[in-house]
C-alpha cells in the first residue's frame, strides 16, 4: 500500500527525530526516505525553498516544512489522537516546552555533536551513505565532510565556544536530572500520553544525545528512566494514556519552567531589542523578509554569561503560543495566570515579544 507521506530526512537530524516519533504515535502510513545529495541540493530547495530537512510530502504531491507547521498541518487533518492537550494549563506548558527545546536546545545538541571528536566517524558514515547511497566512499565522504564543516562554522553562532563549554555541560547535566526524575514517575511529560512538547524533547536527545556514541555514554546512558522515554517517545507509545487530571503541571517539572522564565526569556528579550534596532535600521516595512539573524542577544547559562545569534524565528514561536493563549477564554486565561503567577511569573503571558511576525515559505517576515 502506498504511503500517505514520505518523511524526508536522517536518523542523526535534530528535528528529524521530533517529526518522526510524532508520525509514528499518531500511526500514519509513511515512508521513511534518507535525504540524499539531489533531495538536499534540487529537490527540497524546489519545493519548500530552503536545503532543509525535515520535510513532510504528502501522497497529494504537497511539502510541509518546518516541524511546529507539520505537526499543526497534521494535526488538522488527523485531529484523532491529539498531541496538543485541551486543558489551558496543559495547552500552554506545551507551547513553552516546544519553543524552549527547539530553540535553546540547539546549542547543546550542536555542542555534544561538534565539540567530541569520537562522534565524527558516526556522522561521517550516516551523512555519506544518505547523500550517495550507491556510489563509492572514496567518492561519498568528501561531500560528507563538507556538509560537517557547513555545520561546524555555525558553532559559535549558537553560542558553542570554548569558553562556554564548562556552562554548557554543567547545565545539561542538571536539566537532564530533573529529566530523569521526572520520568522515573511519569512516562510523558504532561502524564502517560505524549504531548507536542514530549516530540520537542525527542529531537535533541534522539537524533544528537541518545545516537552519538560520547554523549549517550556519557549523559543517557546512565539516566535509565530518561534514555527509556527516548526509546518509547520514538517509537510512538502512549497513544492509549491520557494526561494528568485537573489540567495538572507535574511539579517535577517546576525547574524546567524556573529555567525556562530565567534564561530563554532574557534570549527572548535580547532578540526582541536587536529586531527591533533591525527593523529601524533596515528600514523594514509589513511584509518585509527579515534575515535568519538579527545580530545577536545576551543571557546565561547555568549563571555565566551566554551569547548567541538573535533568530526572528525563536521570537516567532513565543508570539505563536501567546497569540493562542489570546484567543482562549477569560477562564482559561485566568488559570494560566494563576499557574504561572505559583511560578513567580505573574502576567508573564502578556509581555511584550516586539514586533509582530509571520511564518511562510520556511520565511519569518514582518507582519
Amino acid at each position: 500500500m502506498k504511503s500517505d507521506y514520505t518523511l524526508h530526512g536522517w536518523h542523526l537530524s535534530y528535528f528529524s527525530g521530533k517529526t518522526r516519533g510524532y508520525l509514528n504515535f499518531k500511526g500514519l502510513a509513511f515512508n521513511d526516505k534518507n535525504v540524499n545529495a539531489y533531495d538536499l541540493m534540487v529537490r527540497i530547495p524546489k519545493k519548500t525553498g530552503a536545503s532543509v530537512m525535515p520535510a513532510i510530502q504528502t501522497r497529494q504531491g504537497e511539502w510541509l516544512q518546518d516541524t511546529t507547521m507539520i505537526v499543526e498541518e497534521l494535526e488538522r487533518r488527523h485531529p484523532e489522537s491529539t498531541v496538543v492537550p485541551s486543558t489551558p494549563r496543559q495547552l500552554m506548558a506545551s507551547l513553552l516546552l516546544e519553543a524552549w527545546l527547539d530553540e535553546w536546545w540547539i546549542p547543546i545538541g550542536m555542542h555534544y555533536r561538534w565539540s567530541y571528536p569520537e562522534n565524527y566517524d558516526l556522522f561521517l558514515h550516516d551523512a555519506s551513505t544518505g547523500l550517495l547511497p550507491y556510489v563509492p566512499n572514496f567518492i561519498r565522504k568528501p561531500l560528507a565532510k563538507k556538509v560537517a564543516g557547513t555545520l561546524r562554522n555555525f558553532l559559535p553562532l549558537v553560542g558553542v565556544t570554548e569558553e562556554n563549554f564548562s556552562a554548557i555541560e554543567s547545565w545539561t547535566h542538571k536539566i537532564l536530572d530533573v529529566f530523569e526524575q521526572h520520568f522515573s514517575q511519569h512516562s510523558f511529560l504532561l502524564g502517560d500520553k505524549p504531548s507536542i512538547a514530549d516530540f520537542a524533547l525527542l529531537g535533541p536527545l534522539y537524533g544528537h544525545l541518545n545516537r552519538d556514541p560520547a554523549p549517550k555514554q556519557d549523559l543517557l546512558d546512565v539516566r535509565p528512566h530518561l534514555q527509556n522515554w527516548v526509546e518509547r517517545c520514538h517509537a510512538g507509545e502512549g497513544k492509549q494514556g491520557s494526561y494528568l487530571v485537573n489540567d495538572e503541571i507535574p511539579a517535577t517539572l517546576t525547574p524546567i519552567f524556573d529555567a525556562i522564565f530565567s534564561e530563554f526569556y532574557p534570549m527572548i528579550d535580547g532578540i526582541k531589542a536587536s529586531l527591533s534596532e533591525y527593523v529601524h535600521k533596515k528600514n523594514k516595512k509589513s511584509g518585509d523578509r527579515l534575515g535568519r539573524s538579527v545580530g545577536l542577544t545576551s543571557t546565561t547559562m547555568d549563571g555565566q554569561p551566554f551569547t548567541r545569534s538573535a533568530l526572528p524565528y525563536s521570537l516567532w514561536m513565543m508570539q505563536r503560543a501567546q497569540t493562542i493563549f489570546e484567543e482562549l477564554t477569560d477562564a482559561d486565561k485566568k488559570s494560566i495566570n494563576e499557574w504561572t503567577a505559583e511560578l513567580n511569573q505573574e502576567g508573564i503571558m502578556s509581555k511584550d515579544f516586539g514586533p509582530k511576525l509571520v511564518r511562510s515559505n520556511v520565511v519569518t517576515r514582518l507582519a
